[in-house]
């Protein structure tokens, strides 16, 4: 199923959705789906139109492939600045939570650009990672990864993660949930570091959108650099910047990030 369909099952009251296991990771639903699931609930509970800014996501425990309830709260609905809160829920529990901040614009007289991407390699220079059944996470079958750094679990001494990914087959619409989804595609930052395959996942994630959104391409490749800024005692903390193929940023990503090695 394409990841749009997913976030067309989402309105702004409760909704249920049934993620299939084609898009889980391990035991777990696909972390980029359920935010993004969740934004889109948080989204159109709103009356205005204001872009999303920021949303700060705690992924409490794992989704399963049974229905999850997802619904928001608007805690404020300002003129300029609205404040929502989003959770998808499974037999009573709550498994993620987001808090995002939705702002229109205004006047200013600052203005500083972005930084431009550092990727020395095209993308048909870089490693295409294959998806194999049973040995990479079902639901990375869905996109397109094109590696300009090390695979995970290849020991590299690199504490930095460079490629371009896009979904599989092209969305039939492109919007921020469709962001949401394709920035967590990739894995914890950490992991090329490590020799061996060892469980990890995301404990918190911060993703800052720049607006107005530039445009990004049903077929076009998101470029992607992350590095990490500490990593002790099981936890990494990482951060990422996300550009389109004109080289606009995107997005800021930062992660707190558990791995078992």
């Amino acid at each position: 199923m394409f990841f749009t369909s997913f976030l067309e099952q989402v309105g702004a009251g409760s909704s249920v959705v049934e993620i299939g296991s084609d898009w889980m990771q391990g035991r777990a639903g696909y972390g980029g789906l359920v935010a993004a699931l969740v934004f889109e609930s948080m989204r159109k509970s709103l009356s205005t139109s204001a872009p999303v800014r920021c949303l700060q996501i705690s992924f409490v425990g794992p989704v399963t492939s049974e229905p999850l309830v997802v619904d928001s709260e608007v805690l404020r609905e300002g003129k300029s600045v609205s404040h929502v809160v989003g959770r998808g829920m499974q037999n009573g529990e709550c498994k993620v939570v987001i808090q995002g901040s939705f702002g229109a614009a205004r006047d200013s007289v600052i203005r500083v650009d972005g930084p431009k991407p550092h990727i020395e390699k095209v993308p048909d220079s870089c490693k295409k990672l294959a998806y194999i059944e049973g040995v990479t996470p079902a639901f990375t079958q869905h996109f397109d990864y094109r590696y300009a750094t090390n695979f995970p679990f290849s020991g590299s001494s690199d504490a930095r993660l460079q490629g371009y990914l896009r979904f599989a087959e092209p969305e039939p619409e492109m919007g921020s949930g469709q962001l949401i989804g394709l920035v967590d595609g990739w894995p914890p930052t950490t992991l090329p570091m490590l020799a061996k395959p060892a469980m990890a996942s995301s404990l918190s994630w911060t993703i800052e959108f720049m607006q107005p959104a530039p445009s990004l391409g049903a077929e076009e490749f998101i470029l992607y650099e992350a590095e990490i800024i500490e990593s002790a005692n099981g936890y990494g903390h990482t951060r990422a910047l996300v550009w389109n193929e004109s080289e606009e940023l995107l997005a800021i990503s930062q992660q707190t990030v558990t791995h078992f090695a």
